[in-house]
């Protein structure tokens, strides 16, 4: 991923560790792992976490049984990551693995490709994913809808904010998203863009899942996931509706899986 000097500083607040652990973001986590739980191999198979921040995900694969090697740009992030158990952490880049060929079962980009401004770069992390992955093995993307900032603004208030107003409405445009009060970078994708980025990787098929729906939207949200018995029919009710072409953009992450076929 590109770390600009104002996504270096972003992370460096340690926002990320608790993001997906509280609030609305936990939708984004527990559908995040919902989906590969279904799609990953079992394990013991090697799972290569690029760009895995502090390891929210690396903690529950190594819990259960998965052998987690996780890569990531922000030294804060691979500090953390390494001190949970069974999961080993170095600083990496997603567009250069330094795995061999071939040498893993499934690779992971759950960051790096909302932070790859170019087009170009993006196929590269993609197709790195597929050197690195074994013949038959997954390769699981997760992007940031087009549509997601402004869905985010208007959610939390700011989009009253005249400048954060037009950051969103810019990156709905043209997927660049330059955060003034937040300092985020990245790159938003029209969810028909992906497939194709596959594609150019050496992909076959992709199959797509939104993650959060509209239910991300939700303003009781929270109440839902802090009940275990609400919050499983509302995973179910997302599960059912995962892959309709006409809904994944209203969620604001989208995980797009594939299988390296030779």
């Amino acid at each position: 991923m590109t770390v600009t000097r104002e996504l270096h500083a972003y992370y460096e607040q340690d926002r990320e560790h608790a993001r997906l652990r509280e609030g609305r973001n936990r939708l984004e986590f527990w559908r995040t792992q919902d989906v590969l739980r279904r799609t990953l191999p079992p394990p013991p198979a090697r799972v290569l976490d690029v760009g895995g921040g502090p390891g929210a995900h690396a903690e529950w694969l190594s819990a259960d049984g998965y052998e987690v090697e996780l890569l990531d740009p922000i030294p804060l992030h691979v500090a953390r990551a390494g001190e949970l158990t069974g999961v080993s952490a170095r600083l990496g880049d997603a567009r250069r693995l330094p795995v061999p060929d071939a040498s893993v079962d499934a690779v992971l980009l759950l960051g790096p490709l909302y932070h790859l401004q170019e087009r170009a770069d993006r196929v590269r992390a993609l197709a790195e994913a597929r050197r690195a992955v074994r013949p038959g093995g997954l390769v699981a993307a997760a992007t940031i809808s087009r549509y997601a900032a402004v869905h985010d603004t208007i959610y939390t208030g700011a989009y009253l904010d005249e400048r954060q107003r037009q950051a969103a409405q810019a990156s709905m445009a043209d997927g660049i998203m330059l955060s003034p009060a937040r300092g985020f970078t990245g790159y938003f994708h029209d969810p028909e863009e992906v497939p194709g980025e596959f594609a150019d990787a050496g992909f076959a098929e992709v199959e797509r899942y939104g993650l959060q729906g509209a239910f991300g939207l939700y303003g009781d949200v929270d109440d839902w996931l802090d009940d275990p018995e609400r919050r499983a029919l509302l995973l179910e009710a997302q599960r059912s509706m995962e892959s309709v072409p006409s809904l994944l953009g209203v969620s604001n992450h989208m995980l797009t899986v594939s299988r390296r076929d030779r």
